[in-house]
């Protein structure tokens, strides 16, 4: 129960449906300061406060369980360790992994507990080869793709009681009519242990800054920056290179070279990617099919992002192919080639992402993106 209007009606519905319910509000943080607060967090004192409330009004058992260190651990340290290393992780979808469905729900199942519900808007399906992870039937609130990182196991114990609900206003109205008082209260969003949403700022104080060059593609030197962890695939302002391009069009930053310390530079369309590949895969369930032959998928890098027309396979790493950004342990990757023939290229793909791949509506799995292609590029 994270104090929000979601899981406040998933555990009301999972008391309506005759479950024995025990409310558990996750202590992220020793001290709450680091946290976010008001709408724009999740897991503070005021977030457990309000969970408290709606489990006294559901008249169910409610604690507050202690996983601040794993979540320092496992969350805040692997951000940090990511931007060092030139990627841009994804914090919540770490967070679902090793926190919500791996430290809480190893807890829950000791503690003798069928499963762990949440509020998130997705669907679990029993299909051919075992529980499926789909889409939420309202996808303008899908979360499936946070929820990517889950694992069969993983699955056989999860409870989303909001799946197949149709709009996050009708939730909010059966709030109401409930009596749960924070029917309308805002959806949390950004970096929960960045307080003041500064994550420039926060890195700074963690991770020292190297002034080094930025260049283009050919490895010309255009200008210099005060630090590589402080640019972003697609950024466009703050480049600070003094110059126009040959062609008079702005200059967008392409990658983050760590090793040599290098922001590339370039044109709006080499932003376009063709074709990505990487590791740390996992997936949600039996795939029911032959991964080390290709086959058609849809690709998912963002949240919020539209889902693209894909081609994926799972090949070893070629040694010839590996980037600043591979890790060292790797032997396998998945690639995903994007279908230009729907000319749906991915745009501002930043080695870290997650790419989760879909099939239809099911999740079929996830992998952590280590190298993406420009559209341009492969075409030549």
């Amino acid at each position: 129960m994270s104090g929000g209007v979601d899981s406040a009606v998933a555990a009301a519905r999972a008391v309506e449906a005759g479950h024995e319910v025990v409310g558990v509000h996750l202590a992220l943080s020793r001290m709450p300061g680091t946290l976010r607060t008001g709408s724009r967090g999740c897991c503070t004192i005021e977030d457990s406060m309000d969970a408290r409330r709606v489990a006294n009004l559901l008249d169910i058992p409610f604690y507050v369980w202690d996983f601040s260190e794993r979540f320092a651990a496992d969350v805040v340290d692997d951000f940090i360790s990511e931007y060092a290393a030139g990627r841009t992780p994804n914090p919540c979808l770490r967070c679902n992994e090793k926190i919500k469905f791996a430290a809480l729900l190893d807890k829950a199942i000791a503690l003798g507990f069928d499963a762990v519900a949440t509020g998130h808007y997705a669907t679990l399906v029993d299909g051919p080869h075992g529980r499926e992870l789909h889409r939420a039937s309202a996808w303008a609130k899908d979360q499936s793709y946070v929820l990517g990182v889950l694992t069969e196991q993983q699955l056989a114990h999860c409870y989303f009681p909001l799946g197949d609900t149709p709009s996050k206003d009708l939730v909010r109205a059966e709030a109401a009519e409930r009596g749960i008082q924070i029917s309308q209260k805002p959806d949390s969003h950004d970096i929960c242990f960045i307080p003041d949403g500064d994550t420039r700022g926060w890195l700074d104080e963690r991770i020292d800054r190297t002034p080094g060059d930025i260049v283009d593609e050919q490895g010309a030197v255009l200008g210099q920056h005060d630090g590589a962890l402080g640019y972003t695939v697609g950024q466009r302002r703050g480049l600070a290179i003094g110059h126009p391009a040959s062609d008079g069009k702005p200059r967008y930053v392409l990658s983050i070279r760590p090793v040599s310390n290098q922001v590339v530079v370039g044109p709006k369309d080499h932003l376009a990617i063709s074709r990505i590949a990487g590791g740390r895969y996992s997936f949600t369930g039996e795939p029911g099919l032959d991964l080390a032959q290709p086959f058609p998928c849809e690709v998912q890098i963002r949240a919020h992002a539209d889902p693209v027309p894909a081609i994926a396979r799972m090949v070893p790493i070629a040694d010839a192919e590996r980037t600043e950004q591979h890790r060292a342990d790797a032997t396998h990757e998945m690639v995903v080639d994007v279908d230009l023939d729907h000319a749906e290229p991915l745009l501002g793909v930043a080695p870290g992402q997650s790419a989760v791949l879909y099939l239809g509506t099911r999740v079929l799995g996830q992998f952590t993106i280590d190298r993406a292609d420009a559209a341009a590029t492969v075409a030549a």
